[in-house]
C-alpha cells in the first residue's frame, strides 16, 4: 500500500511496499524510497536520493550485526539535499536539512531543525539533538552522541578505534565522541575514541584532541591543551 497524497516528483521514482507519504512532498528525479519508510508533511527529496536503504554487513566488520532495523521515518518539513543516502532505521526530525551528498547510517536519530552538511558521513548508532550544525565533510563515527545546539565546523574527524583495527582488545572498547550541550569543534579538528567535549566547550581549529574537555572550557593545540574559558558573551544562556 502506498499513500501518495498528492505527491509531486520528477522522472524514474521508484517507491517500495508499505511506504507512507505525507501531504506536499516534493520529490526529484531519480529518488528511491525503499519498504515501509514513513515521510511527513512537507518534505522536499532531491535527485537521485536514497531513503530507507538496507544496511551493508561485511564478514570482517566489527561493528554490524544480523539485527534487521526497522524502517526508516522522516519528519515534517524535512529537506534532502541531492545525492543523499539515508538507511533504514534512521530517524529524521521535523525540518532537519540534510544537504547534498551526505549519508546517515542506520540506527541513527537527528533533532529538529539541525543542518547536517554537504558531504557528511553520520555512521551507525549515532544521536544528534536538536538545532545542530555539523558543516561540510564532518565525520561522525558510530557510537557517538552529540547533545542539543552544538556546533561541529567542516572536515572534523571523530574516531571510536584506539586500536587502530589490531587485536581482539578492541572489541571490548569501541566507543565513538560525545559532545555535551552546546559544545564546539573548530574546523579540521581531530576528535579520538571515547572523549567528551563537556558543555559549552570549544575545541580549537586544528586541535587533537585526546582526553576529555571540561565544561566552557577552550583546549586548542596538538595534543589540545587548555587554553582558557569560553567567553561568557558566548555561552549558550547567553545566545537563546
Amino acid at each position: 500500500m502506498k499513500e501518495l497524497n498528492d505527491l509531486k516528483t520528477g522522472s524514474n521514482l521508484f517507491l517500495g511496499n508499505g511506504i507512507k507519504i505525507g501531504k506536499n512532498c516534493v520529490f526529484g528525479n531519480n529518488v528511491v524510497v525503499h519498504d515501509g519508510t514513513v515521510i511527513g508533511d512537507n518534505v522536499r527529496i532531491d535527485d537521485n536520493s536514497v531513503i530507507g536503504k538496507s544496511k551493508l554487513k561485511s564478514p570482517n566488520s566489527a561493528m554490524t550485526t544480523d539485527e534487521v532495523p526497522p524502517p526508516a521515518v522522516i519528519g515534517n518539513g524535512v529537506l534532502i539535499g541531492a545525492g543523499v543516502v539515508i538507511y533504514a532505521g534512521a530517524e529524521i526530525g521535523e525540518k532537519v536539512l540534510i544537504a547534498d551528498q551526505a549519508a546517515v547510517q542506520f540506527n541513527v536519530t537527528i533533532g529538529e531543525m539541525t543542518i547536517i552538511g554537504r558531504g557528511v558521513l553520520v555512521e551507525s548508532k549515532c544521536s544528534i539533538g536538536k538545532k545542530c550544525k555539523i558543516e561540510s565533510n564532518t565525520y561522525i563515527t558510530a557510537m557517538s552522541v552529540i547533545e542539543d545546539y552544538c556546533f561541529i565546523a567542516p572536515c572534523v574527524a571523530t574516531s571510536n578505534d584506539n586500536y587502530a583495527g589490531r587485536s581482539k582488545e578492541r572489541f571490548k572498547h569501541f566507543k565513538g565522541v560525545t559532545v555535551k550541550r552546546g559544545g564546539r569543534i573548530g574546523v579540521h579538528a581531530t576528535i579520538l575514541p571515547g572523549i567528551t567535549i563537556g558543555e559549552d566547550a570549544m575545541v580549537a581549529a586544528g586541535a587533537l584532541v585526546t582526553k576529555d574537555v571540561p565544561p566552557g572550557k577552550i583546549y586548542a593545540g596538538v595534543p589540545a591543551k587548555e587554553f582558557g574559558n569560553v567567553p561568557e558573551e558566548q555561552l549558550l544562556k547567553n545566545n537563546l
